[in-house]
């Protein structure tokens, strides 16, 4: 019998816990048995004093074990269960393609996703903003796109990892959600519960991302991968660059659109692109529905030519209860603000240089927030018609007639406000640095 004090006490003189005593305390989250004020000083104690790779791997599956653990042995499958992770930026709609992608590769893609978080918008908010969508289904519905479809992009119920439910929601509130053990331990026990063979990790390196710099992320990134192997999963990660909105787009309604757009060839942004084939390739390799990069990048630009990715978006949408005609009528299915403008640089702005030499992108995703976007705070309902279309790229050479971004407001007064903050985000130069990669490096076994 342990006590949840004492294994506060140890933790906080820097003593390794022991798996016992790690899955005493996360079963003490599950029943309530623990008190919010002992969560909240044990995950201030691993803030300060970290966690050995092989306490994470404790705390992680313990988490993952705290609820159900999908199974896909009887589901009769003929390709292998694979699932990819961001940890999020601005622009960042990879998640749409990447699944129907996958899946149209011969994979299937069990995908459960979050909410937005401060300024980055989430997967679950984006497939939310189509009409009757089903983003929470029962488990048996999930259970049955996956198998007929090949994907299904839904929301975390109640019944995976309940433990990081808890944990996580006092982390908020108690400045310790930066702890790279416990931002391991969270992300890790929901995808570990989905029953995945491979899992590909998108880790964002820039002042967009949680991460701001490629070190902190190689840590983060690290950690995931040694745990996630740890724990048993096939697992590799790529740190990408958040240095500028990824796609053309940031909003919830507006970034679906462009989604599709990009899955149908109409719009593909060429930052958008490489980040969205790297990860795919990287999830068939994993997968074993490749043997080379070259020939899973093949596969992937086949199942964007030839249309089998859009038309695995388009049934996903239909099974889970959107419109049936998603891809010939997505402009009507998903309206944007009645407000809409282009922005443009103020002519102090451009007397620096009329190249775009620094964007600050955290601020980009925050105008989103203020149009009504995204949640100042969790209660918060969400306008899913408003956000940025057309917003431009670092190194993108402006004449007078080229906007910043084009905005969808409710009103004139958001969409002035909007405004500001936009043009407050972007620098000018006459000539710029070398641009950021798109994907800096791969984390994982060779």
């Amino acid at each position: 019998m342990f006590l949840p004090q004492e294994i506060i006490r140890k933790k906080r003189d820097g003593i390794a816990l022991s798996q016992a005593e790690i899955e005493f305390f996360v079963r003490g989250l599950t029943d309530l048995s623990i008190s919010e004020s002992q969560i909240s000083a044990f995950a201030m104690a691993v803030f300060f004093q970290g966690m050995s790779m092989a306490e994470r791997v404790f705390l992680t599956t313990a988490m993952r074990d705290s609820g159900q653990v999908l199974q896909w042995q009887d589901a009769g499958l003929n390709g292998p269960v694979l699932d990819k992770h961001s940890t999020g930026g601005v622009g960042d709609v990879v998640s749409l393609m990447l699944g129907p992608i996958i899946a149209a590769c011969g994979g299937y893609v069990p995908m459960i996703s979050g909410r937005g978080l401060g300024h980055t918008g989430g997967t679950l908010d984006k497939m939310s903003a189509i009409p009757n969508y089903q983003a929470l289904p029962s488990d048996q519905k999930f259970r049955e796109v996956v198998q007929e479809v090949g994907v299904a992009i839904i929301g975390q119920t109640g019944s995976l990892a309940p433990a990081d439910k808890r944990f996580y929601a006092t982390r908020d509130v108690t400045a310790t959600v930066e702890s790279i053990p416990l931002i391991t331990a969270s992300i890790l026990s929901k995808k570990l519960a989905a029953g995945l063979d491979g899992l590909v990790l998108d880790v964002k390196a820039g002042n967009g991302a949680i991460m701001p710099t490629v070190s902190a992320a190689q840590e983060l990134a690290n950690s995931l991968v040694q745990v996630s192997q740890g724990a048993g999963l096939a697992t590799s990660a790529l740190i990408t660059d958040m240095n500028q909105v990824l796609s053309h787009s940031a909003g919830n309604a507006v970034e679906v659109r462009e989604a599709i757009r990009y899955l149908t060839g109409d719009l593909r942004a060429p930052q958008l692109h490489q980040v969205t084939v790297a990860l795919a390739a990287e999830m068939l390799l994993l997968g074993g529905l490749a043997q080379t990069t070259v020939a899973a990048e093949k596969k992937v630009e086949t199942v964007l030519a030839n249309g089998a990715a859009a038309e695995k978006f388009a049934q996903m949408v239909s099974a889970l209860g959107g419109p049936h005609d998603m891809l010939e009528n997505y402009q009507t299915h998903l309206p944007l603000a009645a407000v809409s403008a282009p922005v443009y640089a103020t002519p102090e702005q451009r007397a620096a240089g009329n190249i775009v030499s620094h964007i600050d992108t955290r601020q980009v995703g925050m105008a989103v927030v203020a149009l009504g976007g995204g949640r100042r705070r969790s209660e918060d309902e969400l306008d899913y018609s408003v956000g940025l279309d057309e917003v431009i790229g670092l190194g993108t050479e402006l004449d007078e007639q080229t906007p910043l971004a084009r905005i969808y407001a409710a009103d004139q007064n958001s969409w002035e406000e909007a405004a500001e903050t936009v043009r407050e985000a972007f620098t000018f130069a006459d000539k710029v640095k070398q641009l950021p990669p798109a994907v800096y490096e791969r984390i994982g076994d060779s």
